[in-house]
């Protein structure tokens, strides 16, 4: 059965849970919480991406824990060539957050100068991001109120601050497009008012109801950085990522991983299930406990492996179930083995995943170059496979791919 591939299309910025039943609040803004944190400025750069990113994860950390994260480290990472003038997109984000290339410090790399602070550690490691699912405002609302700020997408003609449209009103900071345009900007909903009066966007729609969104234009912007966003705009709710499971950056030792630009893409058989592994080499006295990968869609059921003395692809059948569970939603988890595993000083083992994602025939994600000049894929790093039934493997650097799949270890 021959493998087909697709790209994920992710939009570009500035560029051209299941058994929660606690009841939701019909308006709630994290302002009057005590949830809000400084709004941020991104200049004239195209840079809105990094922000409402970093926005968004900050927001989802405890007030004890916050801090103040670096776009320019994220936004000037050389895994990014177009650099800060050409936009980017959530998927770059994530691809920079789950390699733990970062985040860092604000203070350790000031925005704004064009340059990038070299050999900074990763002050956190993100293990967690979903996406939720489009226009989906209850799931979007449970996750602003329990987990943390939702990045989004908007289309806007706005370019700054000061300039004015006819689908923002400057008066009540408010704003809804009706169009048929792509979006073009990312902004993090922090709250909600379901009985927001309609007459207050200058193109009127069709009901009442509107999403809390803070900006990356300064205090200057809207009512000190903030403004509403219709329900019935065309865009918003349309992507929506949210950062869940933020961890101190000792959680584990070592990460294996050979997608540095993370899910550009996924691949599969024409079928919702597949099997992809990935073959690392041990250092010395390594514990292997967690694997990492993508879920292309929601309600993800998976299987994952483990294989000692890995030997290309004869050996992936000699596997051993390590554990097994499913995801509401679409994004990437870390999952823990359900025994640690012993690694021998430079032992070759592989990771197994075995996944089934309703509705997607391209179900495991994968990095690789689609020629838009946005990242810098390296084929040579690694040691991926790709199978229909988890018999017959294929290299999935000679199909042009690294396959998104992680392993995390500890010093035993």
């Amino acid at each position: 059965m021959g493998l087909a591939v697709m790209m994920l299309a992710a939009i570009g910025m500035d560029g051209a849970a299941a058994g929660r039943t606690r009841p939701l609040p019909e308006r709630y803004d994290y302002r009057e919480a005590g949830r809000a944190i400084p709004v941020k400025n991104q200049g004239s750069l195209g840079t809105c991406w990094a922000f409402a990113s970093l926005t968004a994860l900050e927001t989802s950390l405890p007030e004890a824990e916050r801090m103040d994260f670096s776009e320019d480290h994220m936004s000037l990472w050389e895994q990014f060539p177009k650099g800060q003038a050409d936009g980017g997109d959530y998927i770059m984000s994530m691809a920079y957050l789950l390699s733990w290339e970062g985040p860092v410090a604000e203070a350790d790399d000031v925005y704004g100068d064009g340059v990038r602070s070299e050999g900074i550690p990763a002050a956190k490691h993100v293990q967690e991001i979903r996406l939720y699912p489009s226009k989906d405002y209850e799931r979007i609302k449970r996750a602003v109120y329990e987990d943390g700020g939702v990045q989004s997408s908007i289309y806007t003609d706005l370019a700054g601050p000061y300039s004015q449209s006819s689908y923002y009103n400057s008066q009540t900071a408010a704003y809804y497009y009706d169009g048929t345009a792509e979006a073009n900007h990312d902004v993090v909903i922090v709250g909600w008012d379901d009985a927001y009066p309609r007459e207050n966007f200058r193109r009127q729609p069709e009901g009442d109801g509107a999403f809390l969104c803070v900006n990356s234009w300064g205090e200057a912007f809207g009512d000190g950085g903030y403004f509403y966003i219709s329900y019935y705009d065309t865009n918003i709710g349309t992507s929506n990522v949210g950062y869940i499971s933020v961890e101190e950056p000792d959680n584990y030792d070592h990460i294996y991983q050979t997608d540095l630009n993370g899910w550009v893409g996924q691949v599969g058989y024409e079928d919702e299930t597949a099997w992809f592994a990935n073959v690392y080499t041990a250092g010395e006295r390594e514990r292997l406990e967690a694997v990492g990968f993508y879920a292309t869609g929601p309600d993800t059921e998976y299987e994952i492996y483990i294989v000692r003395d890995a030997d290309g692809a004869p050996s992936l059948k000699n596997r051993t179930l390590a554990a097994s569970g499913s995801f509401s939603d679409a994004g990437f988890y870390t999952v823990s083995l359900d025994r640690p595993v012993s690694l021998k000083d430079g032992e070759r083992f592989a990771a197994v995943v075995s996944i089934k994602s309703p509705g997607k025939i391209h179900p495991v994600a994968i990095e690789y170059d689609p020629g838009d000049g946005k990242r810098k894929v390296d084929l040579t790093d690694g040691e991926g496979y790709i199978s229909y039934d988890g018999r017959g493997w294929f290299r999935a650097e000679e199909e042009g791919c690294n396959v998104c799949l992680k392993a995390y270890t500890a010093k035993r």
